[in-house]
Formats: C-alpha cells, structure tokens, sequence
C-alpha cells in the first residue's frame, strides 16, 4: 500500500511538473517580445534669452513651450511611445544642440514647433520640411528662424560659415535630409490636414525651406508654424487655452497616424492573420496611361525586412519590397494608370491597410502625384 502511494505520488508529480512546463513554454511562444519604443523628440522653438517673435504682446518661447508640453503629456500615455524634449522650461537651447538630443536618442521622428510673424495681417497654418526655398516668403520665415544663432558662441565654426541673411548661404544649403524627406512631408501633411478640418485654420500648406534645426537631424523632421502672432484673432487664439489645446490634439492626432502608418503595426503577428477574400483586382485596359511614370501604393515604411508575399500582406499580390535610406519600403500594384491605382488603393484599404497611400515615380526617382498628374498621357 505504500509502495502505491509512493508510486502514485510520484505519477502526480510528474504531471504537474510537465503540466507546469507545457503552461510555461507555450506562454513564452505565444507572448510576444517586447517591441521597441517609438522616439519622438519635441522641440518647442526659442527660449531663454531668445523670446522669439512678441507679435502683439504674445511671447512665442511660452506659446510653443505650452504646446509642446501638452503633445508629450498625451503621448507619454501610450506604452511604446518614448518622448525627449530639447527644453521643458525657458532655457535657451542651441539649434545645434537640439538637433543633436535628437540624433543621439536615434529618434523617430523631430517635431519643432514655432508661431510665425508678419508685418500684414497674415494668418494660417504651414509646416515647413528642409529643402531649398521656393519663394521670397519662405527664405524670409528661415532667416527669421535662423537668426538665433547669432545669440551662440562661435556660430560661424558650428554652421560651417552659414549666414542667416545671406541668400547666398541658403543657396547652398545641402540637403542632408534627402533619404527622409517623404517622411517628413507625410507628416507634414497630416499635420496641416487636421489644423485644416478639425480647427478650421487658414492652410498655408506643407513648404520647403532652409532652417538649420532640421538640416542637421538625421530622422524625419518638420518645423511647425502653428499660425501668426502678428495677427490679432490668430495671436489670440494661439495664446488662449482654446489654442493651446486644440494644436497640441491635431499635431498628437498626425504624430500617432504616421506612426501607424510607416510602422503599420499590422506587420506585427502577420502569420496569425489570414489572408482577407479580396474582389478582383482591375484587369480592363486603362486609358489614362501616363508616359514614363508608375504609380504604386505604399503600404509600409518600416525598419522590418519581410518577405513580399501574399501570406505576410492580407492575401495581396504583386507586393515589392524596396530598401530606401534605412526603411524597408512594401508596395502594392505598378500601373501607370492613375483610375487603376486608385482601384488598387481601394483594394488595399479593404484589405486592412487604411493608412496607405498613393505615390508614384519617373523612372526611379519618386515624384509627387501632382507632378506626375502633370505628365502628357500617351
């Protein structure tokens, strides 16, 4: 009898040890590892002895400090986001220096915000990517940006010569920020869309000019001018708690959409998706073929390297795969028919990616779709 319960004892110990064993290996397969945070350093422009423009009265190093503090509140809730800023009090920051908290945090993304100044009463909204000026009125919002360095020791050696009024300068500007300039105008864009719909703010739109704090970071970077403090109804709003809490809530809105966007957390698990029942794809002969351009759908931008094949996109077809700086680019479809790209894009939004978008090229060189749409068709 002892012997049996000896036995049986033993039996049951087995059991649960492999019970234990089974419970605690398939939890380790099954839970996934721990991803990555999502960097987004914030800048908030000025600062310190530099007060930045004081359209009607207004302060602009307070304003941009508000709105940058309330995007990162909202951020910091959200588990896989990690949020740096170059100054949360009125310290004076270099240009130089914020763009080097952002390379050494590798961050994801560069957002310095500003308010703009003009001796009218011009108003609106504009976020500008690094790029050379494209009017008079651009290289004057870079000079006026620029001009903080002279409040900097030895500025000529830590700009390599650059003069902020000197067109010339700006001229030669090298566009350091080329492999990221689609991720900033992405951004840009869905920045300037929700100041657009959901404030109802006059759109300048998306811009190109010569600033230092975004020449010398190596991420997707924008410069925002959330509106005019010279103007009278402007300057107030952006000093009221109006103001300043309705852009911090469409620039976090924009922050978080690209970041589903270029990280399209989909990829995530891809192997526990089935592939979704698709409708046929667009087979009829287009006639609006556009001579020398292809047009494709973007589904991801994301550091991942990832087979393109129909079991790891949702059941699409004809996905590719392109290394662009230091993104894995996946595309859905080629046609150089602007009616069947968009089929296309219908396709893919239905397919589970709502984030993507339309984008085209000229041979290998990515355009924007206005400029291909300006192409003869054959």
């Amino acid at each position: 009898m002892n012997r049996y319960l000896h036995m049986k004892t033993k039996l049951l110990a087995l059991i649960i040890f492999f019970t234990c064993f089974n419970f605690v290996h398939s939890t380790t397969i099954l839970t996934d590892p721990p991803r990555e945070k999502f960097v987004v350093v914030l800048d908030a422009g000025h600062g310190g002895q530099d007060p930045g423009n004081r359209g009607n009265g207004y302060y602009e190093k307070d304003i941009a400090l508000n709105i940058v503090l309330s995007i990162g509140a909202e951020l910091e809730k959200l588990p896989d986001v990690k949020v740096i800023y170059t100054r949360k009090s009125d310290v004076f920051v270099t240009l130089a220096g914020r763009a080097e908290i952002a390379n050494k945090a590798e961050a994801d993304l560069f957002i310095s915000v500003h308010c703009n100044a003009h001796k009218s009463q011009a108003q609106g909204t504009e976020t500008f990517v690094l790029g050379l000026h494209r009017n008079q009125d651009n290289l004057e919002v870079a000079m006026r940006e620029n001009q903080v360095i002279f409040l900097e020791e030895d500025y000529e050696v830590t700009y390599d010569g650059f003069n902020p009024n000197s067109p010339e300068s700006y001229i030669g500007l090298t566009l350091m920020q080329e492999e990221f300039l689609d991720q900033s105008v992405l951004l840009a864009d869905l920045i300037q869309k929700n100041f657009t719909h959901d404030l109802k703010r006059v759109n300048r739109g998306v811009k190109q000019a010569g600033f230092l704090v975004l020449r010398q970071t190596y991420m997707p970077s924008v410069l925002v001018e959330t509106g005019f403090l010279t103007n009278t109804g402007e300057g107030s709003y952006l000093n009221s708690r109006s103001g300043q809490s309705g852009m911090p809530q469409a620039i976090t809105k924009a922050v978080l959409d690209y970041k589903k966007s270029i990280n399209l957390e989909i990829l995530e698990g891809l192997d526990r998706n089935p592939p979704v029942a698709l409708t046929a794809e667009p087979q009829e002969q287009p006639l609006d073929i556009y001579d020398g351009i292809t047009f494709r759908v973007q589904l991801a931008a994301t550091g991942k390297k990832i087979e393109p094949n129909p079991k790891n996109f949702r059941g699409l077809r004809e996905v590719s795969r392109n290394k662009e700086g230091k993104l894995f680019k996946y595309y859905y479809g080629a046609t150089s028919s602007y009616s069947q790209i968009k089929e296309l894009h219908e396709i893919a939004r239905r397919s589970g990616y709502p984030d993507s978008y339309i984008v085209a090229f000229r041979g290998n060189e990515k355009i924007s779709v206005n400029d291909a749409l300006k192409t003869k068709m054959k």
